[in-house]
């Protein structure tokens, strides 16, 4: 009983002792500064302290967050070029590249003078069902103006995409009437597939803009369809197609591929061999197959590109590809950024990797392809810069190949540069052809019944001087005048505005069925498809 007693009076005291103990060891802790604080027992980088004495010392109020990823980004340029910081507000825009699709309305825009014109309505999407045509001007989303303010591409995209299945109520003025549309957000792809068509009775074009989580469904899809079409020959084009997902170019290289052939191995200083084999008979082997690329060939698409040209399974036409041979893992961070971090090189069947060299830091790597032209590599093959100190053989025909510096052509195609001069120039970086498509359309709305496939539109509509004189004006109003320009700039205008009007009327898919009429890439390889 005595004892008991002696600890009920000491025992608020001991209490009392633990709780300031406790609290001057959590400030310690708190403080955070090495060699001062308790139970500390590693030394803290210096970019930790640096950012705790902003924190606690600094003059003004900072934006710490702002200054870490700035620090973040600061860190990865010492690494190669592709390893990249996304910060949080940007990781869905990225995700939805890779996925392949989004949810939103469904409406292809463009801003012109300020105002936002519905320039497509996707078919059978959200706002083709609430009754949105393509020609309105949308004024308002929810209760957000849009219409006469200076609202830039990015804030509309967030206005009109959404959580999926949640309403956004568009104000819209139509032919000047004001009108209302409730309409339901719903899921939106992101095609990766272009166009595929064909060319003629037996040689099909596909081409592919990039390789997200769907593209081998869509690649699959058409591939059937133009089997069923007779095609027995085929144009890949992947011109343009800077990569995505490794595996769906793994996948679409197994259906061109026999056996169990190696299609790319990757490794890393810290990951593990991988090989990647075909699986299955692919519903393409014996085909005759091209292939075309240029410099904005990269990433998986060069895995497809290697792959094939090392088993000699196709002939690339074109130019070299970017080069480059880096594989990236997506990383989420504790705010909900990401870290895209180089894991590793991958190779192609023959054992070469096609990275470039990016010891020069990522300014030069990039200016690198800007280089091309300076160079005269794009006009000429003899001025196509190899890396000779990496030769290498393909697998089956034993032909000289290159590593090191992206995938070189079996037949060059050189890019056609005179045309486009400095009127030019402007009108594209202004996006007046991009706008003069639409602006047609709407003059000419039965444009879709007089030519009713981009076959007939390629042999029959013609440049008036009608639409000559659209095109002026619309350049007038950006202070931009076409008289003087030589006669080769004009020809290359009358056709830009002919495959902008294309555009409009049958998307991409009528789009690169009217251009490739013309292009010089692709009667290269319908050349050596007839021949072979």
């Amino acid at each position: 009983m005595t004892n008991n007693k002696k600890l009920q009076v000491w025992l608020p005291l001991l209490f009392s002792i633990t709780l300031i103990a406790g609290m001057f060891i959590g400030y310690k802790m708190r403080d955070g500064i090495p060699g001062k604080s308790f139970f500390y027992t590693e030394k803290r980088r210096p970019i930790q302290e640096v950012m705790d004495l902003i924190q606690r010392k600094y003059v003004d109020d900072v934006n710490l967050n702002m200054i870490a990823d700035s620090g973040i980004q600061a860190m990865l340029l010492q690494l190669d070029p592709h390893s990249a910081f996304i910060p949080a507000s940007d990781v869905q825009r990225v995700n939805e590249d890779i996925n392949g699709s989004f949810f939103g309305v469904g409406i292809e825009f463009n801003i012109i003078q300020d105002t936002l014109h519905v320039v497509n309505v996707l078919k059978d999407g959200p706002s083709f069902a609430a009754g949105i045509k393509t020609g309105d001007k949308i004024l308002k989303a929810g209760d957000s103006i849009i219409s006469g303010t200076k609202i830039d591409s990015e804030r509309i995209r967030g206005l009109l995409r959404g959580p999926l299945g949640s309403d956004v109520n568009l104000s819209v003025l139509r032919d000047s009437k004001k009108m209302n549309f409730a309409v339901k957000r719903g899921v939106i792809p992101l095609v990766s597939l272009d166009a595929a068509y064909m060319i003629d009775k037996t040689i099909g074009y596909i081409r592919l803009n990039r390789f997200s989580t769907k593209t081998y469904r869509e690649f699959m899809i058409s591939l059937e369809d133009l089997k069923k079409k007779g095609m027995q020959k085929l144009i890949l084009d992947l011109r343009d197609n800077g990569g995505g997902v490794l595996e769906e170019a793994v996948e679409i290289a197994d259906e061109f591929l026999a056996g169990d052939k190696i299609i790319t191995y990757t490794e890393g200083k810290h990951t593990a061999k991988k090989e990647y084999r075909c699986r299955r008979q692919g519903q393409f082997e014996t085909g005759e197959l091209v292939v075309l690329a240029n410099e904005g060939t990269a990433s998986a698409s060069e895995i497809l590109l290697g792959a094939l040209q090392d088993w000699d399974r196709a002939t690339i036409v074109g130019r070299r590809s970017f080069g480059k041979g880096l594989v990236q893992d997506q990383y989420t961070l504790s705010d909900n950024s990401a870290l895209r971090l180089t894991i590793a090189r991958y190779y192609t069947p023959a054992g070469r990797s096609i990275q470039r060299p990016y010891t020069k830091g990522k300014h030069a790597y990039y200016d690198e392809v800007y280089n091309r032209y300076t160079d005269g590599e794009m006009v000429s093959a003899d001025s196509v810069k190899n890396d000779t100190t990496k030769i290498f053989k393909t697998l089956v025909k034993g032909k000289k190949i290159f590593g090191g510096g992206g995938i070189s052509p079996d037949y060059f195609v050189a890019a056609d540069t005179s045309k486009i001069g400095l009127v030019t120039a402007r009108l594209f970086s202004k996006s007046i052809l991009t706008d003069y498509g639409y602006r047609y359309y709407l003059l000419h709305p039965t444009l879709q019944q007089t030519y009713k496939t981009p076959e007939e539109f390629v042999k029959s509509f013609s440049i008036t001087p009608e639409s000559w004189l659209l095109l002026e004006t619309m350049a007038a109003k950006d202070s931009i005048k076409l008289s003087g320009i030589s006669e080769k700039e004009r020809t290359f205008l009358n056709n830009s505005m002919k495959m902008a009007v294309a555009r409009q009327l049958y998307r991409s898919e009528g789009y690169f069925e009217a251009v490739n009429a013309d292009d010089a890439n692709v009667k290269k390889a319908i050349e050596i498809l007839i021949k072979n």
